[in-house]
């Protein structure tokens, strides 16, 4: 009889182990078993937002120097304004001075002559380039032209008028043309140009702010 019940207690305990195997065996790996893959989880993707595209400004420091070749002719130019970048806004009148000089190369002793200088200012917007402003020509009152061979210079002083509300900066084209003689002695001349752009940033008009709080409170 005792000998029934161990037997039957056996198959019962047995029966339970098997029951209780299956039960783990469907809700995944058993906690002691170390060489199982973890579940990995579904993280939900996020897209990054797009910083924005940082404004240009060649005048960021307050000037900017260029070195700048036509044919035989090096020129050095420096750019600035007197008005500083914070009051660069849109309606305002933006000064832009410029000092050259000119080397020229061999050096045999001929000069060389600036005969135009041309900026032309042309907004730039969320959607490119905008209609350019009216160009500013600066043409040579004397014959044949100024003189700019170092260590002689020629310094001048363009204005940036008004530019539509909505651009963010404004490229300055500038043109130069050189005369430069044949020989020292000579009154025949080589026609050199040279080219640049300067790019400004715009800065926010002070009022915008409060224009934008007045049309959130109408």
């Amino acid at each position: 009889m005792g000998t029934h019940r161990r037997a039957a207690a056996g198959a019962a305990g047995i029966a339970l182990a098997l029951a209780l195997s299956l039960v783990l065996s469907g809700c995944g790996p058993a906690p002691w078993d170390f060489g199982a893959e973890p579940t990995s989880s579904a993280s939900p993707s996020t897209t990054p937002s797009e910083a924005p595209t940082p404004v240009p400004n060649d005048l960021s420091s307050g000037s900017t120097a260029r070195e700048l070749v036509a044919g035989a002719v090096a020129a050095s130019v420096d750019y600035w304004s007197t008005l500083s970048m914070d009051r660069w806004t849109a309606e305002a009148l933006k000064p832009v001075n410029l000092s050259m000089t000119t080397t020229v190369t061999p050096d045999d002793g001929q000069k060389v002559y600036l005969q135009r200088a041309v900026m032309v200012a042309v907004p730039q917007g969320p959607d490119g380039a905008m209609a350019p402003l009216e160009a500013q020509i600066d043409q040579s009152s004397v014959a044949p032209g100024y003189l700019v061979l170092s260590p002689y210079s020629y310094s001048q002083t363009f204005n940036v008028g008004s530019l539509p509300a909505d651009a963010t900066h404004v490229q300055l084209q500038f043109s130069y043309d050189f005369l430069v003689q044949t020989t020292p002695t000579s009154s025949e001349f080589a026609k050199q140009t040279a080219s640049d752009t300067v790019t400004v940033a715009i800065a926010a008009s002070p009022d915008s702010g409060d224009d934008a709080e007045s049309d959130a409170d109408g």
